[in-house]
């Protein structure tokens, strides 16, 4: 590429070289990789505007990702953390209500504390 096509594209901030002492650019395999693209588009007659714009929602589309990935892994911490301090609710011997924890079972019925309804 011209050098001044390399400055113009710096001046609108479709890439961001890093500077050397004394000014000079230093483009890493990511910009390089951006100004092919650029060139791409270009000789797809895509505007230097609209260069611009979709690479802002390219970027913003990666931003959304990480981000969704990130409420993912939230929301999956949230629902263990759900799970394991859920309650476990059962009838205890006497008829009351007892709290038990997760897998375990209420104590067994001996005939003799079985509750029998019966109506004459």
């Amino acid at each position: 590429m011209h050098p001044q096509t390399l400055r113009q594209y710096d001046r609108m901030g479709l890439v961001q070289p890093s500077r050397a002492p004394g000014r000079a650019r230093r483009y890493s395999q990511r910009d390089v990789e951006k100004l092919q693209e650029i060139q791409n588009l270009s000789h797809d007659g895509v505007s230097l505007e609209g260069i611009k714009r979709i690479m802002q929602l390219e970027n913003q589309v990666e931003a959304l990702r990480a981000r969704n990935k990130e409420l993912q892994a939230e929301l999956e911490a949230v629902r263990l953390r759900l799970q394991e301090n859920s309650r476990i609710f059962a009838a205890g011997l006497s008829g009351d209500v007892v709290n038990l924890p997760r897998g375990k079972r209420p104590a067994a019925r001996t005939r003799s504390q079985a509750v029998v309804l019966y109506r004459p």
